[in-house]
């Protein structure tokens, strides 16, 4: 206990303080006052005054270790006290064992108990949170008792000086007053015992005022005279006035309220009355501490507590007056104070109904974050105050209204925000460069067959793709059950109709003496302008979006940016519903500088205002059945409604909404489909697949990109992924044959445009980096550079182009086609049996077209080779037999063995039918040939069956039916132009023309990879001898 004087005395923390306090440095010796005298002011007369006494030292040290604030004055509050539950010495020392952070001031006094920021909770978890029950409840009791002590002195003091208090202060005041101010009307004095409060009611007032001559407005003479001021003399001066007219009036004042029997009696039974009625002044109390609090309950209880009282004044009032009895002191004093107290009362009430309906008003639905812990929404709380206090106006059908009024501004202020915004972007988007083949190809390659998006592709650009979600996001914010626009005006439907059958008033209150029960019900003219209300909110939904897909772009965006005309109810609807205020920075443009409207330049898109310019078909199809899956379950939710069950043109109306915007979105999807159908042959890269060598990737990125869009449209077609209530009116209808022949057609014919650009792209001449526009096309290279392998194309060589579409178009005759065919008629019901037929007679077409652009000018030069070699003069030889094929014949077996090589490098299947097709034209070149001559001898018979026979042996393996018949018709040639001699010497030598022919086989392996090597290179090397491994198998 001496160290906590200590330490409250000087105001420190600890006994042995390191430092000097900072809070220390601006205060006086304080601790010195009363020992080191003040020096003395000196003072005319040197006397002191007579009311020194009275003076106050805002310095003065009143109770020890109290703090002092920032102007030098005490608070009260000690910086440390004791345990007020008596277990500890210091509270301070506790938590600073405890680290507690006590040298903040605001932290430190919400652990003292004389603070009046003391915490309880956090004193009792900080100083006793280790305490057991008993210690506490032993703490209860110890601070009981010491509270009982104090408040015993403090009650035997107040009670034993307690009237001389009153009288003395009621005395000095009047006098005071009458001194300073004489004349004005004195209040009386305050009644000789009140009971024992801190707080004085606000009821507590005189009711009655001194009248009559001895009033001190009933004087004639001027009242300042009496004033002890120096234009009086300080008083002298009004003492020259007889004696007798002073004592007069000394009596007229005081004699009343000092010895008035009757005012005393009064005052008596004003003080019994206002103890015992005390509780008609503390209501107005209560009830403003309840609304403050927004204890609403109270509020309600307090409210119909004070009716209750004023209408027992009133009943105590009227029945005075038809038994014309004389009210007694009491009675009066009753009914006053409760006409004042009901007076205050319904001023505050009024004020608080204003509020309550402004707040109502302002309620909107928090359907999906409500009814946490079983709490009722707000709205119902606040019709449940309204209708316990009683109101005229029914708060029900105010709030309904309300809320009607603020879905139509906000439904109408969404549209255009949403309209100006998209076309904005529509713009900006509209001027910038379109993108070139080989841009659009990239994102077509990022498609895939089962309608999902490639995990590292985008399938348009950035802009376009930020366009596309900004459109399904403003849709979405309207559309959506789930915090969309939609979602509110079902739920306002719902709560209507709950409000109309009239389960949603079983849990509100009737009001006072049930005066509120009127309004439980709503009018029929209520319900009919509610199921009116609700129609008109969908049909608003329905039009905007129906005219967002079916009309142009807008033109003119200064209407949609101008505000909106007030309304009555402005003040309640959305900043949406006015101004649009665009939220994206970019969106951000100035009202008197609007982008200017696209430019018309015969874009497909030019059309639609929901797709932005330059998308490719790819985002459309993705993002329009997002869309369309919105709309659809949309409208299946509106046709849910028992108002729109109920009504036919309704339900058609929204089976109308789905179809046009189904309708309208297959127009622009087909409109694209095309345009990329034109640029898919910038899809052919001249890169190989993976698992088809042979191939390049162009038909897999066919397939993919077609059934990216064919798996997208059935989704948008049959809207099958839309949602529906199960007791829904089925408004997705099937589509009809318009739709589906349309998306037929444009299948038909992108595949056309797809095969017609393969061809051309094939036969297209190769061109330089400078001249490339699209960047599609690979430049030449030198060939000596160029590793033939199974791997490695080079796309500036015209063969190799041709030999890996050729290749492309078998592998989409036989698998591609077929499948895409098999999904067409599978997600849209249809059979495609011309169609298939079709296809497949354009595709053996072009497969012609370029089979033969590829071995025409090889045809043709072996063919010339072959009749300059036959009728050469020097062909026939001038003995037989012949020892060796002539020279033509090597060269034409050079040249099928460079073909052999190129075509097994770069589409191996495609070998066998181009060297079976090009034997079939050489032997028909042999034949054409041989048919210059008139006759042939023997040497010549035997040199002309040598190089037949040689060339038919080295290309055994590719012998057709149609070579070997224009083989035997080549031997019938030279049968006929032979003699019978001729013919019987030749078959005499045919053994020794086989033994020439073997031995011309053996030889010409090493020969020909000499020649081939010489010609063309260490380069070809292993080809090659892969090529005369194959032809010399022929040999064994």
């Amino acid at each position: 206990m001496a160290q906590n004087a200590l330490l409250n005395h000087y105001k420190i923390d600890t006994p042995f303080p390191t430092e000097w306090p900072a809070d220390k440095d601006g205060e006086d010796s304080d601790d010195e006052e009363g020992l080191i005298p003040e020096p003395r002011s000196v003072q005319l007369g040197g006397a002191k005054s007579r009311y020194s006494v009275l003076e106050r030292n805002p310095k003065r040290t009143s109770v020890p270790g109290a703090e002092r604030t920032k102007d030098g004055f005490e608070n009260l509050v000690q910086r440390d006290e004791q345990d007020p539950l008596g277990k500890n010495t210091s509270v301070m020392q506790v938590l600073r064992r405890k680290g507690v952070p006590v040298e903040d001031g605001k932290l430190r006094n919400r652990y003292l108990l004389s603070s009046t920021t003391f915490s309880p909770l956090l004193f009792l978890s900080e100083v006793h949170s280790d305490a057991s029950t008993k210690e506490l409840m032993d703490g209860l009791g110890h601070l009981s008792q010491s509270i009982e002590q104090k408040s015993a002195s403090l009650k035997i003091l107040v009670e034993s000086n307690f009237e001389k208090f009153v009288r003395a202060k009621a005395t000095i005041d009047n006098v005071y007053r009458e001194m300073v101010n004489p004349g004005q009307e004195s209040e009386g004095p305050p009644s000789a015992r009140r009971p024992h409060s801190r707080q004085t009611s606000r009821q507590s007032a005189h009711f009655r005022k001194t009248s009559g001559p001895f009033s001190p407005q009933g004087g004639g003479f001027d009242k300042r005279k009496n004033a002890l001021v120096k234009e009086q003399e300080y008083g002298i001066l009004p003492i020259k006035v007889p004696l007798l007219e002073l004592k007069a009036k000394v009596d007229d004042v005081w004699g009343p309220a000092l010895g008035g029997r009757e005012r005393e009696d009064y005052l008596k039974v004003f003080m019994t009355g206002t103890e015992q009625k005390r509780n008609i002044f503390d209501i107005g109390a209560n009830i403003t501490e309840s609304i403050k609090r927004r204890e609403y309950e109270m509020l309600v209880e307090e409210y119909t507590k004070a009716k209750h009282m004023a209408d027992d004044a009133r009943t105590l009032m009227e029945n005075a007056q038809q038994n014309k009895s004389q009210l007694s002191d009491a009675d009066v004093l009753q009914i006053v104070s409760t006409a004042r107290m009901w007076s205050d009362i319904e001023d505050q009430i009024d004020v608080f109904k204003r509020d309550v309906w402004r707040r109502l008003a302002g309620v909107h639905f928090s359907k999906h974050g409500s009814h946490e812990d079983g709490k009722p929404e707000e709205y119902m709380e606040l019709i449940g105050i309204l209708l316990e206090l009683g109101v005229e106006d029914n708060p029900i059908w105010v709030w309904l209204l309300s809320q009607y009024d603020y879905l139509k501004h906000k439904i109408l202020g969404t549209f255009e925000r949403s309209k100006v915004e998209i076309e904005i972007l529509r713009r900006r988007l509209s001027y910038a460069e379109k993108p070139s083949s080989s841009q659009t190809a990239a994102h077509l390659k990022s498609a895939h067959a089962d309608g999902r998006v490639k995990r590292d592709g985008a399938i348009d650009s950035s802009k376009v793709i930020e366009l596309w979600e900004h459109i399904y996001t403003c849709l979405s914010a309207i559309l959506s059950t789930e915090g969309g626009i939609l979602g509110e005006v079902i739920e306002f439907w719902e709560t209507a109709q709950s409000f109309i059958e009239g389960k949603a008033q079983s849990s509100l209150p009737v009001g006072i003496d049930g005066k509120s029960r009127e309004h439980h019900r709503l009018s029929m003219g209520g319900v009919k302008d509610l199921n009116s209300g609700a129609q008109d909110l969908m049909t608003q939904i329905r039009d905007n979006i129906l005219f967002f897909f079916t009309d142009l772009p807008t033109e003119d965006l200064s209407l949609l940016l101008s505000p909106i005309p007030p309304t009555p109810l402005t003040p309640k609807t959305p900043k949406s519903a006015t101004v649009p205020s665009f939220g994206i920075p970019r969106l951000a443009v100035d009202v008197n500088n609007i982008p200017p409207p696209s430019p018309r330049r015969g874009d497909s898109w030019e059309k639609y205002a929901f797709w932005p310019p330059y998308s490719n078909s790819l985002s459309g199809a993705h993002y329009l059945s997002k869309i369309l899956h919105l709309v659809a379950t949309a409208a299946c939710e509106m046709a849910s409604l028992k108002f729109a069950e109920d009504s036919r043109p309704a339900v058609d109306s929204l089976k109308l909404l789905v179809g046009s915007v189904r309708e309208r979105s297959i127009q622009a999807i087909c409109a694209a489909w095309n345009s990329d159908c034109e640029d898919s042959k910038a899809l052919e890269d001249w890169t190989r697949a993976f698992d088809r060598p042979d191939l390049t990737n162009l038909p897999s990125r066919l397939m993919d990109f077609h059934g990216f869009l064919l798996v997208n449209l059935q989704k948008i077609l049959y809207v099958s992924e839309a949602t529906k209530r199960p007791t829904s009116t089925d408004i997705i209808v099937p589509p009809s044959n318009k739709l589906l022949q349309m998306v037929r057609s444009q299948f038909v014919g992108g595949i056309y445009k797809v095969i017609n650009g393969m061809k051309d792209h094939a036969e297209s001449s190769t061109k330089t980096p400078d001249d490339s526009a699209d960047g599609l096309t690979t430049p030449a290279r030198d060939p000596s550079s160029l590793s033939i392998t199974s791997s490695s194309i080079d796309a500036s060589n015209r063969n190799v182009r041709i030999l890996l579409t050729l290749s492309n178009i078998q592998g989409l005759r036989n698998d591609i086609m077929p499948h895409l065919i098999s999904m067409f008629e599978t997600n849209f019901s249809l059979t495609l049996t011309e169609e298939a037929d079709s296809i497949r007679d354009v595709l053996g077409q072009i497969d012609a077209r370029l089979f033969q652009s590829y071995v025409a000018p090889m045809i043709g030069e072996t063919d010339k080779l072959v009749r300059a070699g036959i009728g050469s003069p020097t062909w026939a030889p001038k003995t037989a037999p012949p020892l060796d094929a002539k020279p033509y014949v090597y060269k034409v077996l050079l040249s099928l063995v460079l073909v052999h090589t190129e075509i097994s490098t770069t589409s191996q299947p495609l070998t066998s039918p181009i060297l079976k097709h090009l034997l079939e034209k050489y032997l028909l070149s042999f034949f054409e040939a041989f048919k210059l001559r008139t006759e042939y001898n023997l040497a010549a018979l035997m040199q002309a069956t040598l190089d037949v026979e040689f060339l038919a042996q080295t290309l055994a393996n590719y012998t057709t039916e149609k070579a070997s018949k224009t083989q035997g018709d080549i031997y019938i040639l030279l049968d006929t132009l032979t003699d019978k001699d001729a013919r019987f010497q030749l078959q005499s030598g045919l053994q020794q023309l086989r033994q020439i022919l073997k031995s011309l086989r053996e030889g010409t392996r090493t020969e020909l990879y000499v020649i081939l090597k010489t010609i063309i290179g260490q380069n070809w090397k292993l080809s090659v001898l892969q090529c005369l491994l194959q032809a010399s198998a022929c040999y064994d």
